[in-house]
């Protein structure tokens, strides 16, 4: 069993977000799948997408965790991935890499510093048997974890040192304004409301299948022509 998992949290993404990743996976994906959303709102999710139900003591990125958990009732083969992601190309690959590991982004500091090894938790495939551990963990002192660490990839990072994660191919998956964009340049606004200043005119290189809009433009923001066409 191959399931595609998001998560969607409070207001900051709406349903359309879930919709339309269930779209482009649809587009990208010909390894058989069922897709499901963690989410304590289920309002206007397509009726095919799973609904797995959050408990209501999590906030923001501290909901990730929770997929870990045995209570998800996850089986299978779990390839979890951010709302604030665009498909470019046939995602098949990233079921079946180093299929006895558990896998995760490079985090895209490795713009700036090459030698950077910490995680990025916006795409991670796992069996949800190798990583009960980390749910257990956190579950234990939620409080002091979230007052450790920076956000759950931190913990993610510190917690799995002694199982870690095999890394994808950094030509993969990529950050759109970070290493396919020239120009980094966000307008003024509220954090999670900006755009770029200019817009570009760039495609995702060979190889790259999945672009990943960290921090701000969320995609909806992005008047770049490649991503207008393509999120959908």
């Amino acid at each position: 069993m191959n399931t595609i998992l998001c998560l969607k949290h409070g207001t900051k993404y709406s349903a359309d977000y879930v919709n339309i990743l269930y779209n482009m996976v649809k587009r990208h994906c010909t390894v058989p799948f069922k897709f499901a959303c963690l989410t304590e709102d289920p309002t206007d999710i397509h009726q095919d997408i799973q609904i797995i139900p959050l408990p209501n003591n999590l906030r923001g990125w501290w909901c990730k965790p929770y997929m870990f958990s045995k209570q998800a009732g996850l089986k299978g083969t779990i390839l979890y991935m951010d709302l604030d992601v665009v498909i470019a190309d046939n995602i098949d690959k990233l079921w079946t890499y180093e299929t006895k590991n558990w896998c995760v982004i490079r985090d895209f500091t490795r713009s700036q510093r090459p030698d950077w090894q910490k995680y990025n938790s916006s795409i991670i495939r796992f069996r949800p048997e190798q990583m009960y551990f980390i749910w257990e963990e956190f579950a234990r002192d939620a409080n002091k974890i979230q007052r450790t660490y920076w956000g759950d990839q931190d913990y993610l990072y510190v917690v799995t040192k002694n199982n870690p994660a095999k890394l994808w191919p950094d030509s993969w998956i990529q950050s759109w304004k970070w290493e396919i964009r020239k120009d980094k340049t966000l307008a003024r606004g509220n954090r999670g409301d900006r755009k770029l200043v200019n817009v570009e005119d760039v495609e995702p290189p060979e190889h790259c299948c999945v672009t990943v809009f960290h921090g701000d433009p969320n995609p909806h923001n992005c008047d770049d022509p490649w991503v207008k066409a393509n999120w959908k």
